[in-house]
């Protein structure tokens, strides 16, 4: 349950200014004071919002045409209700004491569209584990995922697994990345001996040589490979549609994406966890050195290991970071926008589009996006 609103306090508008001069996003309504910071830092766009209505009245926006984001918005506005403007508002905003930082206008490719929750009468309870609750949702669970909140989820009982399901951005690098560069060494080394032959387990008359030159294609073909593999687990693992009946599928499905797609923005779940992410990197390593010689299999997999690392930290730049406009990575925060918020059935590359171009699972263009 959401907590609730601090006492009403009172607030001049030299004070709101100086909030805003700081950084903060207060907005009104009327005399009414919201503090709207913690939420546009973990809102795809939200600095854009933050210089767009940092300080102004959005009163209008409530009650003209339905607000773009929900019918219910200035219920969920009311969340972050911090006190009153002291005085006359419309006089303090003609004279310019509480104005905008700024008045460009909010990115429209950056913008999602956050189910507002009445937090007491949810399918679930918040209050405790959701994790033991998703799978009594039945057929209601897939329409359930894909609403998403901006609040953080608990997935377990247990403080210490609760802990070790979460992990912190930079855990990745920090882990893998001495790894990347281990191998790379070593299976340079093992090229530079000249002692690799391919389909030498098969026949010794016709087993073909691997000098050192073949190293670094072998290397970036393990990062293709690996953008292929991103695509297909995120297509065809992570986003199945468990069966209504399947209590242990769809605790699957949440535990692997669905809490994802649940809370795009709980920031500590953004990037896989070492110990899992262990047991995957192990398969494949594994599954190559089956298939390949021990130095071509190593290589391609080292390759592949770092389009992994890539992979995590896209994708939390993706949620977080603030890429130039027309930029590659602005135009894949774009798509993953949509991802999340309006086609969660397509635009299932996070590092690259190339697959979806492939496999022609693009988002459809959106004809005023296209004017703009």
């Amino acid at each position: 349950m959401a907590p609730a609103p601090p006492p009403a306090a009172s607030f001049s508008p030299a004070e709101v200014q100086r909030r805003l001069a700081a950084g903060d996003c207060w907005v009104r309504c009327g005399a009414r004071l919201y503090d709207l910071t913690g939420f546009v830092r973990h809102h795809p766009g939200g600095e854009q919002l933050l210089r767009a209505r940092a300080g102004e009245d959005v009163s209008a926006d409530l009650d003209g045409p339905p607000h773009r984001h929900s019918a219910n918005a200035r219920r969920w506005l009311e969340q972050y209700y911090v006190g009153e403007l002291q005085g006359d508002p419309q006089g303090s905003m003609e004279n310019g004491t509480v104005a905008s930082v700024n008045t460009q206008k909010t990115d429209p490719l950056m913008e999602p569209k956050f189910k507002v929750v009445d937090w007491d009468k949810d399918l679930v309870d918040w209050r405790k584990p959701l994790l033991w609750q998703v799978g009594h949702l039945g057929e209601k669970y897939d329409e359930w995922v894909h609403q998403p909140v901006t609040r953080p989820i608990r997935l377990f009982h247990s403080d210490l697994i609760e802990a070790l399901s979460k992990t912190a951005w930079y855990s990745v690098p920090l882990i893998w990345t001495p790894l990347v560069l281990y191998l790379s060494w070593s299976y340079y080394r093992t090229f530079a001996q000249g002692n690799v032959r391919l389909f030498a387990s098969f026949s010794t008359e016709y087993s073909v040589a691997m000098p050192k030159s073949v190293f670094p294609g072998l290397f970036v073909l393990g990062l293709l490979l690996w953008s292929l593999t991103e695509y297909l687990i995120h297509r065809f693992l992570f986003h199945m549609k468990p069966p209504g009946d399947s209590y242990y599928l769809i605790l699957l499905h949440f535990v692997l994406h669905g809490q994802h797609h649940k809370a795009p923005f709980d920031e500590s779940r953004l990037v896989f966890p070492p110990v899992p992410a262990s047991l995957g990197i192990a398969f494949f390593y594994a599954l190559l050195q089956l298939l390949l010689p021990e130095a071509v299999g190593g290589t391609v997999f080292t390759g592949g290991l770092l389009g992994y690392i890539l992979y995590d930290m896209t994708h939390y730049y993706l949620h977080f970071g603030s890429p130039h406009k027309g930029s590659y990575l602005y135009n894949m925060k774009a798509h993953h926008v949509k991802h999340h918020f309006a086609h969660q059935q397509s635009g299932f590359g996070i590092s690259t589009k190339l697959w979806d171009h492939f496999f022609h699972t693009l988002m459809p263009e959106e004809p005023h996006l296209k004017m703009q």
